[in-house]
């Protein structure tokens, strides 16, 4: 029991990082648009190693302990890509101006010209999206937690990191919309309360269920869902931000350091 409370802990960590996003837009005149991109191409590469060098390898191993090697890699490979559609689908249900993903910095948000309305509008929906977005996010910060605790801490960082820049999203708008810091504040720190409550729904759902075999498939598809997330929207943000290269130095930083850390524990 003290392992699920220490991994909803670090879920809950990880999704109230949208909060650090939110003062730096609230209080930060400019973004440091460099930081950013290295930060991000740095989250891409922890998870995008974690996922394809430990979390689909541990998935595999429980799969083919449970149904033999042919049939474990087959279910393997389907639980995985099964990941990434979720995620994919996820992403398509959410209008592009309204996607927390699609690339903003602190100046971009506060010279758009638009009513206090369709401002507050933009903020709110962008809470929404995030925490439709974190809902997956949260379940597999969780369950790798759980499951790995040497892994939990980079996977939780690369998470937090990710999250900073949709506090920018939603604080920006709301802030413009309503001149109040603190409403913008809660509304993107609420916004990242959709991971851990990601984490709390789906533990309770499959606890009663849970097992090697399902244990492997959920595994599978939380690297399938973080290889997505690092592809689709982390390094592109990374590389939007600022010079190309920054981004690419980040993610082999980030794939170094996780390296480093999973031989620590070997």
């Amino acid at each position: 029991m003290g392992n699920v409370w220490t991994a909803f802990f670090l879920t809950l960590i990880a999704g109230l990082s949208t909060g650090i996003g939110s003062a730096m837009a609230l209080l930060a005149k400019r973004t440091n648009r460099c930081f950013l991109s290295v930060s991000l191409g740095f989250s891409a590469g922890v998870m995008i190693y974690v996922s394809m060098i430990e979390i689909f390898h541990k998935a595999q191993d429980s799969l083919v302990s449970q149904l033999g090697t042919p049939a474990g890699n087959w279910v393997t490979v389907l639980s995985f890509f099964g990941g990434m559609a979720l995620i994919a689908i996820i992403d398509r249900l959410i209008p592009s101006e309204e996607n927390p993903h699609e690339v903003r910095s602190v100046e971009e948000e506060g010279a758009q010209s638009a009513s206090s309305s369709k401002l507050m509008r933009m903020g709110v929906f962008t809470a929404l999206a995030i925490g439709v977005h974190n809902f997956p996010e949260g379940l597999a910060t969780f369950v790798s937690a759980l499951q790995e605790p040497s892994l939990a801490i980079p996977i939780v960082a690369a998470i937090a990191l990710h999250n900073i820049p949709e506090g920018i999203a939603v604080s920006v708008p709301i802030y413009q919309a309503t001149g109040s810091r603190l409403k913008a504040f809660r509304y993107s720190f609420l916004s990242g309360l959709a991971e851990p409550a990601g984490a709390l729904i789906g533990w309770l759902l499959l606890m009663p269920i849970m097992s090697d075999l399902v244990f492997g498939v959920i595994f599978a598809g939380v690297a399938g869902i973080m290889v997505f997330i690092s592809l689709d929207e982390l390094l592109p943000a990374a590389r939007e931000y600022c010079q190309p290269h920054l981004a690419i130095y980040g993610m082999i930083s980030g794939m170094a350091m996780m390296a480093v850390s999973l031989l620590l524990f070997v």
